[in-house]
C-alpha cells in the first residue's frame, strides 16, 4: 500500500465552490477562462466548455460572452472555437513582472537545449496540476513531443511536475494524489501509486526527478524544481529526449547541467525579489556558489511545506 495514496478527491479547479450572487458568477467566469486557456493550441468548442465546467449550455454561453466583451476571450469566426483574447495576453505580460519565473528561465532553457541538443521545458504548479509554459527545441533531429506549451497534467506526471511534487512535504503529497486519484487512474495508467512513490523516492535520493517513459514510452526526461528566495516552489526546469539518449550515464551529465541552470534561475529570482543591500549587491550574491558536481546530495532531500507561487508569468 502506498505511503501517499489516501483516496480520490475532486479537482478544485473544475469544481468551483458554490457561492451566492455575483461572487458565484465571477468564480464561474474565471473557471471558464482557465478552461479555455487549456485549449490554447486548437481553441475550445462550446461543447468542450460545457463538458469541462459542468455548467449548462446557456449559462456557459452567457459567461463566455461576458468574457468576450472584456476581451479576455475571443472567438474564431471560421471555426467558432474560443481562445484567450488580447486582454488576457496583456494581463499575463503585466503579471510576469511580479511572477517572473518564465522571464528568469528563458535564458537557461536556451543554454540547456544548445548544450544537450534536446528539448527543455519550464513548467509551473497550478493547484494540483502542472502547466507547461515554454518549450525550447534542441538541434537533435529526433524530438519528443510529449509536452507542449499550455498543456496541463496532474502534478507528478512528467519530470518537471514530479520534481515539484517530490519537493512537497508528505502531507501535501497525499492531498494532491487524493485529489488527482481518479484522473490518474483513468488517463495515466502508468502512474500507479507504487510508480509515483518510486519516482518520489528517486527524486529525493538523486536530486532530480526522472520520467522513464511513463507518458510516452520512448520519451524520457529529467527535471528539477526551482525555488524562490523564501523557499517556495517557483516552477521546474526539465530536459526530454528519446529513450536512447537518456541512459543512466547521460542522466547524470544532464543533471549536472540542469542543476547549474536551476541555480542561475534561482539567482535571477533572488535579484528580482530580494531588496538590495546598502552596497547595492543582493545578499545572496555575496555568498552564492554554483556547484556543478555532487548531484547525489539531492536538491530535494529535505521536503518542506510549500506554498504555491501563484501566477503564470509553465
Amino acid at each position: 500500500m502506498s505511503t501517499f495514496w489516501t483516496g480520490c478527491g475532486l479537482d478544485t479547479l473544475e469544481k468551483a465552490t458554490a457561492e451566492s450572487g455575483g461572487a458565484q458568477s465571477v468564480d464561474r467566469a474565471l473557471m471558464l477562462l482557465s478552461l479555455i486557456g487549456r485549449h490554447c493550441e486548437n481553441g475550445a468548442t462550446l461543447a468542450a466548455i460545457v463538458e469541462g465546467s459542468g455548467l449548462n449550455r446557456p449559462t456557459a454561453r452567457r459567461l463566455v460572452l461576458a468574457l468576450m466583451r472584456s476581451r479576455l476571450v475571443e472567438q474564431d469566426p471560421v471555426t467558432r472555437r474560443y481562445f484567450l483574447g488580447e486582454e488576457a495576453y496583456v494581463l499575463g505580460v503585466l503579471a510576469s513582472h511580479r511572477f517572473g519565473f518564465l522571464d528568469c528561465a528563458l535564458e537557461s532553457l536556451a543554454v540547456l537545449s544548445k548544450k544537450s541538443g534536446d528539448t527543455s521545458f519550464a513548467c509551473v504548479r497550478r493547484g494540483d496540476h502542472s502547466v507547461c509554459l515554454h518549450r525550447e527545441e534542441g538541434a537533435f533531429p529526433i524530438r519528443t513531443h510529449a509536452l507542449l506549451p499550455g498543456r496541463r497534467h496532474p502534478l507528478g506526471v512528467g519530470a518537471g511536475a514530479m520534481a515539484m511534487l517530490a519537493a512537497l512535504d508528505d502531507g501535501e503529497i497525499a492531498r494532491v494524489l487524493a485529489a488527482n486519484g481518479a484522473v490518474l487512474a483513468e488517463h495515466y495508467p502508468a502512474y500507479t501509486p507504487e510508480a509515483i512513490e518510486t519516482d518520489i523516492a528517486f527524486a529525493r535520493r538523486r536530486g532530480f526527478a526522472l520520467n522513464p517513459g511513463r507518458v510516452l514510452q520512448n520519451s524520457w526526461a529529467i527535471g528539477m524544481a526551482v525555488r524562490t528566495p523564501d523557499g517556495r516552489i517557483a516552477g521546474a526546469l526539465s530536459i526530454a529526449a528519446i529513450d536512447g539518449r537518456m541512459g543512466e550515464a547521460r542522466q547524470g551529465e544532464l543533471a549536472q547541467e540542469l542543476a547549474l541552470e536551476v541555480q542561475k534561475v534561482e539567482a535571477r529570482l533572488d535579484r528580482r525579489f530580494r531588496p538590495a543591500t546598502a552596497s547595492g549587491r543582493h545578499p545572496a550574491e555575496t555568498a552564492r556558489s554554483i556547484e556543478t558536481a555532487g548531484i547525489e546530495t539531492a536538491r530535494v532531500e529535505a521536503p518542506r511545506q510549500t506554498v504555491f507561487l501563484g501566477g503564470i508569468g509553465s
